[in-house]
């Protein structure tokens, strides 16, 4: 008898989750969604669908008005500030679309502070910095400035720095938004590597093009998930 495989364990659950401002703007509406480990993922919608929303609550940078979210195990708002800050350094990683890089540091520089707030040694940073930025094949850039490297190479760099602490989970709010299509492509093509050598990718974009690229795809409008890829394959099965 053959023992099915077990289920990839859940990187996120998000169970009902409600945002509201002042009482009166709502910009997440009653919103479900589970990411499991390994997933490459698309939660796409035009401006004000609730979507860069959505990705400040998964990522912890935000809480909700009700609802529960999950990340990697952890009850969210369970947690005191110190322990979520924690959860972010050690399980999360972001990138996002104008880069965040300090212009007066290196390449390696700018990765290793992704770990300033992991009790890493300064040696041991830098260490994992070079290593990071060699992943994502900047290997021969690891000395230069911001200044100094094209939009591309900024976004790797900056995908190194979400990287270098090895998160559970990368969310990349619109990462090719900065770039020319070229740069966006071999951004999108190291996502997809990355991807499939086992890190769990969020892609939050308001390109059809990227959201249909990626195997899953959440379409959010109007604070609502209104068409999950996943569900639709799940149903026609």
């Amino acid at each position: 008898m053959t023992v099915p495989a077990a289920a990839p364990p859940p990187v996120v659950e998000v169970r009902d989750v409600v945002k509201s401002y002042a009482g009166e703007v709502h910009a997440l509406r009653g919103v479900s969604l589970t990411v499991t480990a390994g997933e490459l993922l698309a939660i796409v919608g035009p401006s004000g669908s609730g979507k860069s929303t959505l990705l400040q609550v998964i990522g912890t940078l935000d809480a909700p008005t009700a609802g529960t979210v999950r990340v990697a195990g952890y009850d969210v708002g369970r947690l005191s500030d110190d322990r979520l800050s924690a959860l972010r350094a050690r399980h999360i990683g972001f990138v996002f679309q104008h880069f965040h890089l300090a212009p007066g540091r290196d390449a390696v520089d700018n990765v290793a502070d992704g770990l300033l707030y992991a009790g890493v040694p300064r040696r041991e940073r830098r260490a994992r910095a070079r290593s990071a930025l060699e992943r994502v094949r900047l290997g021969h850039r690891l000395g230069h400035r911001p200044a100094q490297l094209s939009g591309g190479e900024k976004q790797r760099v900056a995908i190194a720095r979400a990287l270098v602490g090895e998160p559970d989970l990368l969310l990349a709010d619109e990462p090719t938004g900065a770039l020319d299509t070229a740069s966006g492509e071999v951004v999108m093509e190291l996502l997809h590597e990355l991807n499939a050598a086992g890190t769990t990718i969020c892609v939050i974009t308001h390109d059809q093009g990227i959201a249909e690229s990626l195997p899953r795809r959440v379409r959010v409008r109007d604070g609502r998930i209104v068409e999950d890829s996943a569900a639709r394959e799940v149903g026609s099965r």
